[in-house]
């Protein structure tokens, strides 16, 4: 028989106590004591409704108020004493309020369910991360927008294949990556509704015989409403996986830039300096400096999609409701929020640092014919059909590749032999700054458009 000591919570229907290897194999308070402050705060809430509904008494709620306020203050000092035995959070803040305060204590979870109450706290804790991450997400297009507006003129190589395609500006390439982030940001605020719907009120999966307000606790914890289904309430995560997959594009975005900025360290490219502080060293080769912080990127990228992959195996097969499965959905979840916040917080800060070598770019759009299109595009507006363009400068690139020059080194009559349209105003056309000027319409890579589309970037980001 178990005694006093042994029981749990809901020990009373069990005759043994628990072995100790499944106490610590289903015990998650090592991790879920992170969701302790929003416990907190969803507990006193429920406690308010109660009251309001007479469930509990006044005084009962004063003591639970006090007990809480205590208990805030030793989770936030770290002086509060985990307890594996109690299995996670919630039991954990429950046996120490009950010690502060007594039978008040033991009457704060009339009308709720674990089940419930979880995926409240879940819930809470995850919309606070989602607006932590969306001013780092903020913070990190403001960095690219802080160095874009000092390269609007400054030309590098556009590349399609990894092979030189048109030129175009490094502020203009910097660019893109705002709008990926900017669509990141709009795919968090969109999560956020999701997120924020009350679950509590569900209890284990039915609802509850008490005579609770649940849109009166949606109201004091700022939820845009409740769970319609209380079936669906507690075995939801949905959620988290929405959040899991934006975070693994929100990585994958940055994985891109990364391997890009990796590249362009390379000497063989040497179009950027990554500062010191995000690189190291080699134990054997002295010269080496490595651009570990976005090759780290890179990789914590695959993590961050195993977490989305490892949500959707862990639903894929849950029948309704509540299963302790969902126990798995707080590591993966906890390990994406981290993740993210860590790598937007070092990425603005190494934006910053970025050291662009002009000179390099220029000379890179240099090479592989990159003004070739303006050549097919001056002979369409010639009259040219533009296959019969297409194919005249194929010709002349073929030609100028023989010779091992440029097509603004021919000579004009080595040009006028692919097309007698070709006059003398053709070498204005095949510069790398007549090519960007000609692009000068929204989303193109002028200079002026590159200019208008950075004020409207800050723009949008003040307005948020």
């Amino acid at each position: 028989m178990m005694t006093m000591q042994d029981k749990q919570a809901w020990s009373g229907r069990f005759n043994e106590p628990v072995d100790e290897l499944v106490k610590r194999y289903t015990a998650s308070v090592d991790f879920d004591k992170r969701l302790a402050l929003f416990d907190i705060q969803g507990s006193l809430a429920h406690a308010q409704m109660l009251a309001a509904c007479e469930i509990i008494s006044s005084q009962d709620l004063k003591d639970i108020q006090r007990g809480m306020a205590q208990i805030e203050n030793e989770v936030i000092g770290g002086n509060f004493e985990w307890q594996l035995d109690l299995e996670d959070v919630h039991l954990n803040i429950e046996k120490r309020l009950t010690t502060l305060v007594g039978d008040a204590g033991k009457r704060l979870h009339t009308g709720r369910s674990r089940n419930d109450q979880v995926a409240t706290d879940v819930r809470l804790y995850l919309r606070h991360s989602i607006d932590e991450l969306i001013a780092l997400v903020h913070a990190m297009q403001s960095a690219l927008l802080d160095l874009a507006q000092h390269h609007t003129h400054t030309i590098m190589p556009g590349f399609t294949h990894l092979q030189v395609a048109q030129p175009i500006s490094f502020a203009h390439h910097l660019m893109a990556y705002f709008e990926m982030l900017k669509r990141d940001a709009e795919r968090l605020v969109d999560c956020r509704k999701r997120v924020n719907r009350l679950p509590l009120g569900a209890a284990a999966l039915a609802g509850t015989s008490y005579p609770i307000k649940r849109e009166y606790v949606a109201e004091l914890l700022n939820f845009d409403g409740v769970c319609e289904n209380s079936l669906d309430a507690v075995s939801d995560r949905d959620f988290a996986i929405e959040f899991s997959s934006t975070g693994a594009l929100i990585m994958t975005h940055l994985s891109r830039l990364s391997e890009e900025l990796i590249l362009w360290m390379n000497p063989r490219f040497g179009f950027i300096d990554i500062a010191d502080r995000f690189c190291t060293g080699s134990s054997i080769m002295p010269q080496k400096k490595n651009p570990d912080v976005p090759e780290l990127v890179r990789g914590k990228t695959g993590r961050v999609n195993g977490n989305l992959i490892a949500l959707l195996t862990l639903m894929k097969g849950q029948p309704l409701a509540y299963n302790k499965d969902n126990q798995e959905d707080k590591e993966p979840l906890f390990d994406t929020v981290d993740t993210l916040t860590q790598t937007l917080r070092i990425y603005a800060d190494m934006i910053g640092g970025i050291t662009v070598k002009p000179e390099a770019m220029r000379l890179a759009a240099l090479q592989g014919y990159a003004t070739a299109t303006d050549l097919a595009d001056y002979l369409v507006k010639k009259g040219l059909p533009f296959r019969d363009a297409h194919e005249a400068v194929a010709l002349a690139v073929r030609f100028a590749v023989e010779r091992n020059c440029d097509l603004s080194d021919l000579k004009l009559e080595e040009l006028q032999q692919f097309s007698l349209l070709i006059t003398d105003d053709i070498y204005t056309v095949l510069t790398l700054e007549g090519s960007l000027s000609a692009r000068n319409h929204t989303g193109g890579t002028s200079p002026a458009q590159v200019e208008a589309a950075i004020a409207r970037a800050r723009s949008s980001i003040l307005k948020i």
